[in-house]
């Protein structure tokens, strides 16, 4: 995994990316994964360690889901669905936990924290696709 401090700055030049050059959607999902971050800060247990469930960490990713379903659900692009399933695999890590109690540490980490870098890389990638479209429509509009 990337240090600390590389995700941190990831998370900040997509969220201020989509926050000046994207749409609600994109506004949303750049700021789920703001207070997911923060919110799993608060609740992780360092002495745990991912030896055990992470039940916190388990219920901001399953919060984390539920935004990423609905904005699914209402939004109009397809990148979202895209963003709710990787969410669902992050979740579908801590039910792996559940069931493999002896399932590592690491392993159990890795698969929990993994799929939040593809899920930047598409919220960036909407917003990138979005703003285009939208430049190209305007510049349609201008000519006709």
């Amino acid at each position: 995994m990337l240090k600390p401090n590389t995700y941190y700055f990831l998370l900040f030049l997509v969220s201020l990316y989509a926050f000046v050059r994207g749409r609600l959607d994109e506004r949303i999902a750049a700021g789920t994964c703001i207070l997911a971050t923060f919110a799993t800060n608060i609740v992780y247990t360092p002495s745990g360690s991912y030896a055990g469930v992470e039940t916190g960490v388990l219920l901001v990713d399953l919060g984390a889901l539920a935004a990423f379903t609905f904005l699914a659900l209402r939004s109009d692009r397809f990148w979202p669905l895209w963003v709710a399933g990787l969410q669902l695999a992050t979740a579908g890590a801590h039910a792996v936990k559940a069931v493999e109690l002896d399932l590592m540490p690491q392993a159990y980490a890795a698969a929990a924290r993994f799929w939040v870098y593809p899920i930047f890389l598409i919220i960036a990638a909407g917003t990138f696709r979005g703003a285009r479209r939208r430049a190209s429509s305007e510049k349609r509009h201008i000519l006709t």
